[in-house]
């Protein structure tokens, strides 16, 4: 979560699932049948109620599909610090309430580290959650690195140093970050001695020796190949690890495809590439490291402290201290501004979904739920959508069952349907993206030129190099006439392009069912969804 506002993963707690009470028995806007309104409580153990007896909002720092973070200021010491308010109303989901509930949890029981973003307090009244944090202001991670004159592998080394020594603190505290990625790590200020932070615990569980996890969570181009498969433990850590360190020395993901379908078999080839510019120039160290952490195998793969005794970061300061080129440092600028364009987007599509519309999905689970027994299954769950307008193969329909059948009963509960309705929603319905699409063509002329991709990518001073937003340009006018149609940008938001998934939601139902279409098509064979 950090300073960051993006979205939870899917929870691993199965079992404990079917004894939670039904969140959605819950209405925000009136009273049951017994005349009594039921209150949601998240946390477990709040510092208080009302945030504003302590504390002042002040701007909006970020905003995702829960909430909205804040600058937020101490009353009595005037200290600043972020503060994530999470709607109520957006917790649609008793996943999305464990994800909230268990990210505070692993928050406190992190120790103190000069390198992990610390929790302040936490709130919580009748409509939000708000979580009071270290206010990191000194930009991503990408975003320094670029600004500098000078990149070399020396300066990758430091970062890698830190970025596995918070994994170690991870695993040793029963902790599995789960979405290691570049933006999950912003300087604390804007000093050139800044420490790097990782801000966002989101995705993360906790773990017991020897457990293994089937949810398919975090950003596809940092996934390790046994997360498709369904089967991991915290050496997934490790290989996120490792795709950012190529990332870092190169400029580019290494497992990288047009569709998530290609990302997600190159991930499972996972042959990494060093011919391309600058690999010839990168030590032979660096190149065996990186090989040891992508190793497919998690059980050959190195621990994080093996990764801290490799011989290349045991010497980082005394790695190579020669420029990697200004062609890296370039690749590394399109990577942070792609997101930025995909980021906003989906942020947008994110929002669309309204509270009286969920209110709608309840009437339709109630209208499939022929025999009030608080489930539906496949055949209920088939005549009532085509009942709604979705005709939907029967193969696809059981996959799309499978996949929302988070406690495995063969039924859909009222969350798990939620959960299908949602999906449906975003991924079929385009006026999702026409919002998206309007919010950046702000002269309505029906394509986005390049001054509105301009303006989409200035936010809060960036300097962004005509190079850079023409590169952007360049990838998504497919027709080449100098400004991006409606079908070009939707071509862009549903085939993957970018390199970086901004939207856990958006990728967790994507790879979700990228996972069970590849099983079905036999591109992947999956282990057994036991853990």
């Amino acid at each position: 979560m950090g300073n960051c506002c993006t979205t939870p993963g899917f929870s691993e707690e199965k079992k404990k699932k079917k004894n939670r009470p039904n969140p959605f028995s819950i209405d925000y806007g009136g009273n049951h049948g017994s005349g009594v309104t039921d209150k949601l409580v998240v946390l477990k153990d709040p510092t208080g109620h009302d945030i504003s007896e302590r504390y002042d909002l002040g701007r909006e720092l970020g905003r995702g599909e829960f909430g909205i973070t804040y600058l937020c200021t101490e009353l009595v010491t005037g200290e600043k610090y972020a503060c994530k308010s999470i709607s109520k109303k957006k917790l649609r989901t008793s996943v999305d309430i464990e994800d909230v509930r268990r990210e505070v949890e692993i928050m406190k029981q992190m120790p103190k580290h000069p390198n992990i973003v610390s929790l302040k307090d936490t709130y919580e009244d009748d409509t939000a959650i708000n979580i009071v944090m270290e206010l990191c202001e000194g930009g991503e991670l990408f975003d320094r690195i670029v600004a500098r004159g000078h990149y070399t592998e020396r300066a990758a080394a430091a970062v890698m140093k830190t970025i596995v020594e918070v994994v170690q603190m991870c695993h040793q505290h029963g902790v599995i970050h789960r979405d290691l990625k570049p933006e999950n790590f912003l300087f604390a200020n804007k000093k050139e001695t800044a420490p790097i932070k990782t801000i966002d615990f989101g995705l993360s569980v906790f773990f017991k020796h020897g457990e293994r996890f089937n949810e398919i969570v975090g950003s596809p181009y940092y996934m390790a190949p046994e997360v498709l498969k369904r089967n991991y433990g915290p050496e997934v850590d490790v290989w996120s690890a490792g795709v950012i360190l190529y990332i870092l020395l190169c400029g580019v993901p290494p497992f990288w495809a047009e569709t998530e379908q290609g990302v997600a078999q190159a991930i499972i080839r996972s042959v990494v590439d060093f011919k391309r510019d600058p690999w010839p120039k990168v030590s032979d160290n660096a190149k065996d490291l990186i090989k040891k952490m992508l190793d497919p195998d998690p059980n050959r793969r190195l621990t994080a402290q093996r990764v801290l005794e490799h011989p290349w970061l045991q010497n980082a300061k005394t790695a190579p201290n020669v420029s990697l080129g200004e062609t890296v440092k370039s690749r590394l600028k399109q990577f942070s501004m792609m997101n930025k364009l995909k980021k906003k987007a989906l942020r947008i599509v994110a929002e669309h979904l309204s509270v009286e519309e969920v209110a709608g999905i309840k009437e339709a689970f109630e209208m499939m739920d022929s025999g009030k027994k608080g489930k539906i299954h496949l055949g209920e769950l088939r005549v009532g959508l085509q009942k709604l307008g979705h005709q939907i193969p029967d193969v696809d329909l059981q996959i799309l069952m499978e996949a929302a059948d988070v406690d495995g009963d063969g039924t859909l509960c009222y969350g798990e349907f939620v959960a299908v309705s949602v999906h449906l929603r975003k991924m079929a319905n385009d006026e999702h993206l026409h919002r998206a699409f309007s919010f950046f063509d702000r002269n309505k002329s029906g394509y986005i030129e390049i001054e509105e991709l301009r303006d989409a990518l200035s936010d809060d001073g960036d300097a962004n190099t005509e190079e850079v937003i023409s590169a952007i340009m360049h990838d998504v006018d497919a027709d080449k006439d100098g400004r991006i149609s409606y079908e070009e940008f939707a071509a862009m938001m549903k085939a993957g392009t970018d390199w970086r998934k901004a939207s856990r939601q958006y990728s967790r139902e994507r790879f979700n069912s990228l996972s069970l279409k590849l099983m079905r098509d036999g591109s992947v064979h999956f282990a057994n969804e036991g853990r």
